[in-house]
């Protein structure tokens, strides 16, 4: 039913390389392309090539870097009127104000890519820019209105037969399952997922499955052992790719796992090794999740208990800045926990309506 899955987001001459292609080989072709085609002259050319480095560059951390490539793809893509190259520029840069924490930003970006894939008759574009869509308004936990959006986009890959697609969509409505506590359901697509990544050879999707299964494992059945096997073998893949940011997460989803098996020490230690790696990367989602993680580990070994409000308090506020709808509660949980005094309440996040973008 499936095929091999292919990463589209490596175009023109660099179509040759794997969804499994190492990130500093990718990048080094890319610049590599881009050199050449810059001494031709051949603009929309080099307008792919720059997707392929910003892209590199955002999966290895470099923000700075991938976010200067995303926006130069754009311009040297606008200025020959290539309309699927900026939507694949804007859908990278897009992605990556997703990675860092900019969530009204990424939306904003996404949805103008998602139209200038269907202006520019590139189905592949649009539907990867709606699928960013999907995520950014699941990270924001509006999983009511990202849900059918999701759903529609998993029915359009099973039905075209791209397996990276349709494991990323598995993966979305697995999440969300999750969060709302269907842990059945969101076990059996997470599993899903990783047989389809597995059959198909996508192995950044298969880590990510992974690892959504080694969480709901760890929070339904208390199976700590097994958890933590399968994240072990997902750090593995992400070493092996360089896949900085997925690896930072992994890490701190094994303080989760360990945190929930009262490991306090152990949990410490990992959540630590997650900040470190997030900060690194100018990663603010990731930093206040492994810092909330942190906090609460700490708590428990016996620190003092109003430093841990007062942290807490810090966090909400960070949460509600960025977005995350979900963490936010986690960190109320966490203030009902370690303080009798609940925090008032915040209005849900609303995404903003798409406006024009200006890259300069």
């Amino acid at each position: 039913m499936y095929g091999k899955a292919f990463a589209p987001e490596y175009q023109g001459a660099l179509t040759t390389l794997s969804v499994n292609s190492s990130l500093t080989d990718v990048l080094a072709q890319g610049l590599a392309r881009l050199g050449e085609a810059q001494r031709s002259g051949t603009r929309e050319d080099a307008a792919r090539a720059l997707l392929a480095v910003a892209e590199a560059h955002r999966r290895l951390g470099n923000v700075a870097e991938a976010d200067r490539a995303w926006k130069t793809s754009y311009r040297t893509a606008r200025s020959v009127g290539a309309l699927g190259a900026m939507a694949w520029a804007l859908w990278s840069g897009g992605t990556l104000a997703r990675q860092r924490g900019a969530l009204n930003l990424a939306y904003r970006l996404l949805a103008h890519a998602a139209d200038l894939g269907e202006r520019g008759n590139d189905v592949v574009a649009r539907g990867y820019s709606l699928a960013g869509m999907a995520e950014t308004g699941r990270i924001q936990g509006d999983y009511k209105t990202v849900a059918a959006l999701h759903e529609k986009l998993l029915a359009e890959a099973r039905r075209r037969g791209e397996a990276r697609h349709t494991v990323w969509a598995l993966e979305g409505i697995a999440q969300i399952h999750r969060n709302t506590g269907s842990y059945d359901t969101a076990l059996a697509m997470f599993g899903e997922a990783a047989e389809i990544a597995a059959k198909a050879d996508d192995r950044r999707g298969h880590a990510w499955a992974l690892r959504g299964m080694a969480d709901v494992l760890s929070i339904r059945d208390g199976a700590t052992g097994q958890a933590l096997s399968l994240l072990s073998e997902a750090e593995a893949t992400c070493r092996e790719m360089k896949l900085s940011s997925a690896l930072a997460y992994n890490h701190k989803m094994r303080g989760n796992v360990l945190y929930r098996a009262a490991r306090y020490d152990e949990a410490r230690a990992v959540y630590q090794q997650a900040l470190a790696e997030f900060e690194a990367m100018s990663e603010p989602r990731g930093t206040a999740l492994s810092r909330l993680g942190l906090v609460k580990s700490l708590a428990h070994l016996g620190r003092d208990r109003s430093a841990t409000v007062a942290d807490l308090t810090e966090l909400r506020s960070t949460f509600d800045r960025i977005g995350l709808r979900h963490a936010r509660d986690m960190t109320d949980q966490a203030l009902t926990e370690f303080h009798p005094t609940p925090p008032r309440p915040t209005a849900a996040p609303q995404h903003p309506a798409p406006r024009e973008v200006a890259v300069r």
